[in-house]
């Protein structure tokens, strides 16, 4: 009996500790969406704003720290490490502010580390080693965003586990059907398209035949097989309002 007892009393602990780390991540996602309405627009962060109110994003950060990943689900995972990505990026750019560009910070991406869920990580280590490479998803291209004019337009949303496959398809046509984005010259039959298409080239030849499929499968106006494509050079200069 006492046996029983105690696997009872176990069980209960084990789903009230559960129940207590989604609720954790409910009020990260939550605190993170609010953040990222008040201070993102068009894609572009208010860091002047923010700088001056340095404890709101930073008081994110430090939340990632305590999140238990080890009890999430795949779509909570990866919806989560994408949050943290951006919340990162934002936390470093404003801590650093002002600055021209996130690579005016030596090892802003491959160096620095920030713990997520209790492991120090860089950025790299986030968006390769915990997202793209598990998951073969080329749509996170497109949430990730990495302080830059020439990068995926940042959302003013936080991903979450339910949304998450409407929400990765949303950013993925946003970036793909912004003519600043995916430059279309039909007087010339040419296309310029985005760096990443060639910095991640593998990723997104999983998902089709080639890079310019891919894009037509997310266009609303598809570019004709005959188009001539090229890659125009990254703009890494700061996403700011």
């Amino acid at each position: 009996m006492k046996k029983i007892n105690l696997t009872f009393f176990a069980i209960i602990f084990s789903s009230i500790s559960l129940m207590a780390y989604r609720q954790e991540l409910r009020d990260f996602n939550q605190q993170a969406n609010q953040f990222l309405k008040k201070y993102v627009m068009d894609g572009k962060v208010d860091y002047k704003n923010l700088k001056n109110n340095f404890d709101e994003v930073d008081q994110l950060y430090k939340s990632l720290a305590t999140i238990n990943i080890n009890t999430l689900s795949d779509n909570e995972i990866k919806a989560l490490y994408i949050n943290a990505y951006n919340i990162i990026v934002i936390r470093q750019i404003t801590e650093y502010y002002p600055l021209k560009s996130a690579l005016d910070k030596n090892g802003f991406f491959d160096k620095v580390k920030h713990n997520v869920g209790g492991e120090m990580l860089t950025l790299d280590q986030i968006e390769k080693g915990k997202v793209i490479i598990p998951y073969g998803d080329p749509r996170v291209h497109f949430a990730f965003s990495c302080a830059a004019i020439g990068c995926p337009e940042l959302a003013d949303f936080a991903f979450t586990a339910d949304n998450l496959d409407a929400q990765l398809n949303e950013r993925t046509r946003n970036s793909i059907n912004n003519p600043d984005f995916i430059k279309v010259n039909n007087q010339e039959n040419k296309v310029e398209i985005s760096m990443i298409f060639k910095w991640y080239d593998r990723d997104f030849k999983m998902k089709a035949e080639n890079v310019m499929a891919y894009i037509n499968k997310y266009r609303n106006q598809k570019i004709p097989s005959n188009y001539d494509y090229s890659f125009y050079e990254y703009d890494w200069g700061l996403n700011i309002q």
